[in-house]
């Protein structure tokens, strides 16, 4: 089994080490509950306006008044506007019009659903930029539909595995929720490959669907030709609310469609509506702000640490889990310590929540997520949380109570569960 370089067996199916505190999905949703509080305790203190959203996923539910009637309502709802949906999203994805859409409750429930509908008992093949993996739902699904991952990064990787064996469904991830991006003419040879060989492709679209068209003028997601594009409603510069966008050629999407109805995990009518306002409301010039506070955030946090520590991407700063424990030993001055990585951004993160206000996937993300610190602001966020420099300084202030409670084991309880 492969370990982190503190020794930490890494577990495979989340790509980080479970601790002690933090051992599996049920740990990680009593941990999301405790944020939930520790949230509504800062809101109590000082308002909603000063809550900063730096998952880089903004959570609204843009609709008006005169939206909550007969669109909200369930049955007949979805007719009043589903073609208005379809043809904003075409639009939004570059498609040529024929495509069909369906709003799925969850990116991840899309891409599961997908495996299971397309899959047909084959290994899944997932192609994702170098030095990156795929999404923690395309192995949850793979696993659900029996059937195994064979993760790839380059042609050589994507031609070996169409030599050995007949895969039905190839997974693209264009842009990672680190924001590795793959080349477009990568893209175009996978999905070519694929459809030579009797293969379904999947985009995951989460970032890359207005990522690369607004900051690289690169193509539009359906413009590579795959069967299928989702693409998240609250991410890169969309407002919300959460909920996948699935589009594609109907021979691919209605089947997808049809196993994310069994499983419960289509999108409802008000979800699907403020997904299409959510989609109305994009301008490129949206996502190019949060992109220039995130470079803000960037010069606040590598002043303060060094570019070894901190990493800038396009959306914002990133410290890697096993760099940010390693900050916490050396401001502790020990070698070791109980906690893995994933524990000691996460008491992080709730710090932050409680002094001020700002939202991280270390606190608010689900089981299985990406655990590094990564603090991409969204729309408002440094103005709320005072700008780049107080947030630079709440995470260093996390930081040192983190290394002076270090073998602390009822505080690190108290803040991941509310509780010793």
């Amino acid at each position: 089994m492969q370990e982190d370089r503190f020794g930490n067996p890494i577990d495979p199916k989340v790509g980080y080490a479970r601790g002690s505190l933090l051992r599996g999905s049920s740990d990680e949703v009593i941990r999301l509950n405790q944020a939930g509080r520790v949230g509504a305790d800062f809101i109590a203190r000082q308002g909603s306006d000063k809550v900063a959203i730096c998952t880089g996923n903004l959570r609204n539910y843009p609709v008006s008044h005169g939206d909550l009637g007969a669109n909200c309502e369930e049955w007949l709802g979805p007719g009043l506007f589903g073609d208005e949906l379809r043809q904003v999203t075409i639009a939004h994805l570059g498609g040529q019009g024929h495509e069909q859409v369906a709003a799925i409750n969850r990116t991840s429930a899309g891409i599961i659903a997908t495996i299971l509908a397309l899959c047909a008992e084959r290994d899944v093949v997932s192609l994702v930029p170098a030095g990156d993996r795929c999404h923690a739902s395309v192995g949850r699904g793979a696993a659900l539909a029996g059937v195994a991952v064979h993760e790839v990064h380059d042609e050589a990787g994507l031609i070996a595995q169409f030599t050995t064996q007949a895969p039905r469904l190839l997974i693209i991830t264009t842009v990672t929720s680190e924001l590795a991006m793959l080349a477009d003419e990568l893209v175009y040879k996978a999905v070519a490959l694929a459809h030579n060989n009797n293969c379904k492709v999947l985009l995951d679209e989460a970032y890359g669907a207005r990522f690369r068209p607004v900051l690289t003028a690169g193509p539009k997601a359906l413009a590579f030709g795959a069967d299928l594009v989702i693409t998240n409603a609250d991410k890169a510069g969309l407002s919300g609310p959460r909920a996948g966008l699935l589009c594609g050629n109907p021979d691919s999407l209605i089947p997808v469609q049809a196993k994310a109805s069994e499983l419960g995990m289509e999108a409802r009518a008000p979800i699907a509506l403020g997904v299409l306002r959510s989609l109305q409301g994009f301008t490129p010039e949206l996502l190019l702000q949060e992109v220039e506070d995130g470079k803000q955030l960037s010069q606040a946090l590598i002043e303060k640490w060094g570019a070894q520590r901190v990493t800038a991407s396009a959306l914002g700063p990133k410290i890697d889990e096993q760099d940010a424990l390693q900050m916490v030993l050396n401001l502790a001055g020990v070698e070791q310590c109980p906690w893995v990585p994933a524990e000691i951004t996460a008491v992080i993160g709730m710090q932050m929540l409680a002094a001020k206000g700002i939202v991280t996937v270390n606190t608010h993300g689900q089981p299985g997520g990406r655990v590094s610190i990564r603090l991409k602001p969204t729309s408002g966020a440094l103005k709320n949380a005072g700008g780049a420099e107080a947030v630079a300084e709440c995470l260093h202030e996390a930081f040192k109570q983190t290394a002076q409670h270090i073998h602390d084991r009822d505080w690190f309880s108290r803040w991941l569960f509310g509780e010793a």
